[in-house]
């Protein structure tokens, strides 16, 4: 759930995005998403040569493995301030040999002027989030910042509307004498899906705070991306059939 694309009007202003769940995501989602990103693209990172490109990095766990299991160099576009300034703590906790090796674009990736620094990137937790034009101008952008031959990962988005409200809850997470927790509401709306993120902080006295955050998310079939992506150049990389992930590399000519 990241703003990887400008706006069409071509001013561009800070994305005030993730305002609300950049305070709550690391401390009630972090364990899992690791745990995620490391099984669906550690393999391939830890080979990179020319470079990572991590769309949408958020707070950081796709740049923080690309640091740890490669020796490559690390372009992280995050353009949401929220977002960006917990991976930038982060970053500055590392040691200098790999904050030296990574670079972090506060702006969309058709405004960074990426050209060949990759021979892996990857969408995590992105895609659904754009709806289908703004993922007509992600494609071309990330074909200009790959080498030839460079691969693509997608973490798929949901293929179709769900058929009923799907809540799922986080679990609590304890942070001195406070509790963290939330949940996350799926429904239909119209052609989109409507994400909630609910979120709370309690104490010995019961609740001390509470926050809502609301995103919208397009489903989109691996077909579909697929046929979106051939035009720019993309084919399917052979020997990736996780059903969570869409593998694709770039031809070398185009």
């Amino acid at each position: 759930m990241h703003t990887v694309i400008s706006r069409p009007s071509g001013t561009r202003r800070e994305s005030d995005s993730y305002a609300v769940t950049a305070e709550f995501y690391d401390i009630l989602q972090a364990d899992a998403d690791e745990a995620r990103v490391r099984r669906l693209y550690g393999r391939e990172i830890a080979r990179a040569r020319s470079g990572v490109l991590d769309i949408g990095a958020g707070t950081g766990r796709v740049t923080m493995l690309a640091l740890a299991d490669s020796r490559a160099g690390v372009h992280a576009v995050e353009p949401a301030r929220a977002m960006r300034t917990s991976l930038l703590t982060r970053l500055a906790a590392l040691p200098r040999e790999q904050r030296d090796r990574v670079t972090v674009h506060p702006l969309p990736l058709d405004e960074a002027a990426l050209h060949a620094v990759a021979d892996v990137a990857v969408c995590h937790n992105v895609v659904g989030c754009l709806p289908p034009a703004v993922r007509e101008r992600l494609w071309p952008a990330i074909g200009r910042a790959l080498t030839p031959g460079g691969a693509l990962f997608v973490q798929l988005p949901p293929a179709r509307l769900p058929a009923r409200t799907v809540v799922r809850l986080l679990a609590d997470k304890r942070v001195g004498e406070h509790v963290y927790g939330g949940r996350m509401t799926l429904s239909a709306a119209g052609y989109r899906i409507r994400a909630r993120a609910d979120y709370w902080v309690k104490g010995a006295g019961g609740v001390l705070r509470e926050h809502t955050e609301t995103f919208w998310m397009w489903p989109a079939t691996r077909e579909r991306l697929l046929g979106e992506l051939a035009p720019h150049g993309f084919a399917p990389l052979p020997g990736h059939e996780d059903s969570e992930l869409l593998a694709v590399t770039l031809r070398r000519h185009r």
